[in-house]
């Protein structure tokens, strides 16, 4: 099977290689580390962490870079208003959103660099464009890119910035330039940038490097000049990938990358997020609220990328069951009786049409919700072969089909990172576990009594509570319903 992604650029579904041997050459847009980053980043960067999965589950190594913004208008005025140097402001909220990675279950990324660790790199690339023709000083020190000077502009977004649609989206700094079309390669140092110390020593005077120019410098020093893929949520197509594509073909001659892909915005409870409206919930503040980090990760590659994700906290409280659903087979598999000579119960087939269900709806650009949709077929058709089994005799199946199910389960959930997740957490609430655990000891009492009213009657408590309830040889199974 082939990999097809929707290439932004040109609007169509490509088949996807690698352009060299297995290496994939991937770049992301990462966080600006000036405060802590919050689910609508998350989104983008829960289909970072799918895509680099899938691509290791396809047998080829990633080379998956994400960056730190560190130095923009925004870290600067933080760190002036915090009283510390620009480096004391960001650290912390760097160290966050790692912590905030792990606890989400992310595969590291080969590289997640700094952009005040790659200054001298940003100025010779300036210079580079500089002697191009399409970079130009001003007055006051800063240096901006000449669009009128680079006939590409404008073919990733479709947007040439030259009319007043246009005009509104590009930065609106303050430093003079030729055309308020041009964008900001190097900024001149202003007293707060001094401040904080966010300067660096240029050919035009101190400064600091635009936000642009960061991630194509970034991205061509750690990847080379032509990337596979590169990544980010769909509010940055324009007018900040548009620039990155100006300045590094500009600067290049050379494609900046051969596939674009965008994520589409997250919706809170139906809003747009807002902290206004006070929705910009972090994934500390989910934790506090005693949602289960596995959880968030099901909700946020629930949808396809390309489409717009509603998260709401009844959506997290049914992917909390979700999960617990996959925790239950995965448990009943790793529990069921073996023997030799013993049924397979249809169990290989189950899993090899999973597995190839599973992967085509992945082949077709990163279909999450489809590829979900595709272990919960088989999780339906896995316990009702089991069930069968159990009721045709006494409930043992080869180990050859075991093996088969329990592998195709774990093997699709290498992409999804779920299992890992929830046997951190303990798999289920323990007070829940309590419960559940002490009214089965009830109801196993009362029927010891042959009080089978009483013995319902708990049953009926326990499924009030969403649990599932399992009689086997071996006693009784739950498992959280879904």
């Amino acid at each position: 099977m082939s990999l097809t992604l929707h290439n932004s650029m040109s609007r169509s579904d490509e088949p996807f290689l690698p352009s060299a041997g297995d290496e994939v050459r991937v770049y992301a847009c990462g966080p600006t580390i000036y405060a802590r980053a919050h689910i609508g980043n998350f989104r983008s960067f829960a289909v970072y962490d799918l895509f680099h999965r899938y691509l290791l589950w396809k047998g080829w190594t990633p080379r998956f870079v994400l960056n730190l913004t560190d130095v923009d208008d925004k870290t600067i005025r933080g760190a002036k208003e915090a009283g510390v140097a620009l480096r004391a402001f960001t650290e912390p909220f760097e160290a966050a959103f790692r912590k905030d990675l792990d606890t989400l279950g992310f595969r590291p990324f080969t590289s997640m660099p700094r952009a005040t660790d790659h200054v001298a790199e940003m100025v010779a690339w300036i210079e580079r464009l500089e002697r191009k023709g399409l970079a130009y000083p001003a007055e006051d020190g800063s240096v901006y890119f000449r669009i009128s000077a680079f006939d590409a502009y404008g073919r990733l977004s479709g947007n040439r910035a030259d009319g007043d649609t246009g005009r509104s989206r590009i930065d609106a700094d303050e430093y003079d330039k030729d055309d308020v079309r041009d964008f900001v390669l190097w900024k001149a140092a202003r007293d707060e940038d001094r401040e904080v110390g966010a300067v660096w020593d240029s050919p035009w005077g101190e400064g600091r490097p635009g936000w642009h120019l960061e991630c194509s410098v970034l991205s061509c020093t750690e990847l080379g000049e032509t990337l596979d893929v590169h990544l980010g949520g769909e509010d940055l197509l324009f007018p900040h990938h548009e620039n990155e594509i100006a300045q590094s073909e500009g600067a290049t001659g050379r494609t900046f990358s051969r596939f674009w892909l965008h994520t589409k915005h997250l919706r809170v409870e139906g809003q747009k997020m807002s902290k206004s409206v006070g929705n910009t919930y972090t994934i500390e503040e989910l934790l506090a609220k005693g949602f289960k980090p596995s959880a968030i990760r099901h909700l946020l590659l629930s949808a396809h990328y390309r489409k717009e994700l509603n998260f709401t906290f009844d959506g997290l409280d049914a992917s909390a069951k979700a999960v617990q659903r996959l925790v239950a087979l995965e448990r009943r598999l790793e529990e069921v009786d073996t023997a030799d000579g013993a049924v397979d119960a249809g169990l290989p087939q189950l899993a090899t049409t999973a597995l190839a269900d599973f992967e085509t709806a992945l082949d077709d650009d990163l279909n999450s919700s489809e590829a979900l949709s595709a272990i919960f077929v088989f999780l339906g058709g896995v316990n009702s072969a089991l069930d069968a089994a159990a009721s045709a005799g006494d409930g043992k199946v080869s180990s050859e089909a075991r093996e088969a199910a329990l592998g195709a389960l774990r093997r699709m959930d290498e992409v999804f990172g779920l299992l890992p997740l929830a046997a951190k957490e303990g798999a289920t609430d323990d007070d829940l576990a309590a419960w559940v655990e002490l009214k089965l000891e009830e109801r196993q009492q009362a029927r010891a009594e042959r009080d089978w009213a009483r013995a319902d009657a708990i049953r009926d408590e326990i499924t009030a509570r969403g649990i599932v309830l399992e009689d086997t040889p071996k006693g009784t199974r739950w498992s959280v319903s879904g």
